[in-house]
């Protein structure tokens, strides 16, 4: 489907393209990252799946964590980067919240809920991409890891 086919695609619901969904990743992966989250990672989901472009996963430590890191990722997204979020399923349970802002979904969970779905296995061929690339330090990470 095209952008002059009647009905949208998927890419023509963000004007910005892939380009703008690689922004609103970053912006959201800098944000739980600086709300501590920890195994932060964003998946570049282009080649398997027409839906979505990117995917952010972040884990957090209890549900007031997950909610602040939402909540911000929400402010940021919405007030500092002019998008729209379309929907948000599991804030009341507070153990897998996905927010969907169309082309790039957010996916924080608890421990028990990452390691019970392991989207990084079931999205096993999407391309991760490196936090460096997108001008982020993941700091949990290097304190767990000796600095490395």
């Amino acid at each position: 489907m095209t952008e002059n086919d009647s009905a949208p695609s998927p890419a023509s619901l963000r004007p910005h393209g892939t380009a703008g969904a690689l922004k609103l990743a970053t912006a959201a992966a800098k944000v739980a990252l600086d709300n501590r989250a920890q195994q932060v990672l964003v998946l570049d989901v282009c080649k398997q799946t027409a839906l979505f472009d990117y995917f952010v996963i972040a884990s957090g430590t209890s549900r007031r964590q997950l909610h602040a890191i939402s909540e911000e990722i929400d402010d940021v997204l919405e007030k500092q980067l002019g998008d729209q979020r379309m929907g948000i399923e599991g804030y009341d349970e507070s153990r897998w919240i996905v927010l969907d802002y169309g082309n790039v979904v957010i996916h924080l969970f608890d421990e028990e809920m990452r390691a019970y779905y392991d989207l990084e296995s079931l999205w096993a061929d999407a391309k991760p991409v490196p936090l460096t690339d997108l001008g982020l330090v993941d700091t949990s990470r290097d304190a767990s890891e000796g600095g490395e």
